[in-house]
This record gives structure tokens, C-alpha cells and sequence, in this order.
């Protein structure tokens, strides 16, 4: 099942400097400018950092496809004050995004 839009759209309007960019049925979420996870069958998915875990010790991993590796669900994903502190707490810890030529 493909996620939808509307949820994608939902998900990157609850917090400011995230964006959502549609890839193959779902979506990879952006927070300004690096990958932190992502919309697949319309669940918030992450990259398990060590200040996600943190945040959330008891979130459970789930693979967002087959072949994936597994990453932490979001479930709180009405509360814009936690993803603004979650999404801010990754930041430093993702990679810089590569450079295109």
C-alpha cells in the first residue's frame, strides 16, 4: 500500500524546516536539508540516531520495505511540540547532504 498525500502533506506541516519528497509511492522526509526518515504505508518512520531512541526508548522498529533496514515508529505524530524537539535533536547526528554535480 502506497501512502497518501494528504498524509505525507499532514506529516511535513506539523513541523517547520521538514519537507516531504515523493519517491516510488512514498515519501522521504527532509528537515532542512538532511534525510531523517520518512512516510511508507502512511507511517511516520525515522532514522534510529541516538537522540531518536533517546526520545523515544520504547518506539518500535519497523522496516519501511522489504530489503530496508529498520527504523523507529513515530506514533505521536499529532504532537508538533515533540517532532519540532525530535527533528531537532537528529539534526546534528545525519550526514550533510551529498553534493550534486
Amino acid at each position: 500500500m502506497a501512502s497518501s498525500k494528504e498524509y505525507a502533506d499532514f506529516i511535513s506541516d506539523q513541523c517547520s524546516g521538514l519537507s516531504a519528497r515523493a519517491m516510488m509511492g512514498e515519501y522521504v522526509l527532509y528537515y532542512n536539508g538532511k534525510v531523517v526518515g520518512g512516510v511508507y504505508d502512511n507511517r511516520l518512520l525515522v532514522k534510529p540516531t541516538t537522540s531518536a531512541k533517546e526520545l523515544m526508548p520504547d518506539a518500535a522498529y519497523q522496516l519501511p520495505y522489504e530489503g530496508a533496514k529498520e527504523m523507529l515508529f513515530v506514533e505521536a505524530v499529532e504532537d508538533r511540540a515533540f517532532l519540532e524537539k525530535l527533528f531537532a535533536a537528529m539534526y546534528d547526528a545525519l550526514p550533510e547532504p551529498k553534493k550534486r554535480r
